[in-house]
């Protein structure tokens, strides 16, 4: 690692990642790596979202061109969402991530359950 370059998180870097690493687009992100999906089927794909936080995860993933979304001249017209060529690149920085939270999952909540002691708190307090 280049540890000559110092990390710099500007607002603009902030902003960006807070818009395309949050739970909704990682998850709207993960479908659309395996195919591109009507909105229906991204509500089926992931249960948990509401209406109103897919549109707008879908909004902020096309905003920043990760996501593109193409209207279909069917009867009733339906809208189709597929990732872009920018879009795909996140697949191995986030796979990094993924792959590092998993080997390190078990220190993590050692230090979480040492924290909580220490403090005294539990974790739905820290929420």
């Amino acid at each position: 690692m280049d540890t000559d370059r110092a990390l710099r998180i500007d607002a603009p870097h902030r902003e960006l990642l807070d818009q395309v690493l949050d739970k909704w687009s990682l998850a709207v992100l993960d479908e659309l790596c395996e195919r591109p999906c009507r909105f229906n089927e991204l509500r089926r794909a992931i249960p948990a979202v509401t209406q109103k936080s897919l549109t707008g995860t879908l909004r902020r993933l096309e905003r920043n061109g990760v996501v593109a979304r193409e209207v279909v001249s069917t009867r009733p017209v339906a809208v189709r969402y597929a990732i872009t060529p920018l879009g795909k690149t996140l697949r191995h920085p986030v796979d990094v991530v993924l792959e590092w939270a998993s080997e390190y999952m078990p220190a993590i909540e050692s230090a979480r359950s040492a924290f909580d002691v220490r403090e005294g708190s539990t974790p739905d307090a820290l929420a």
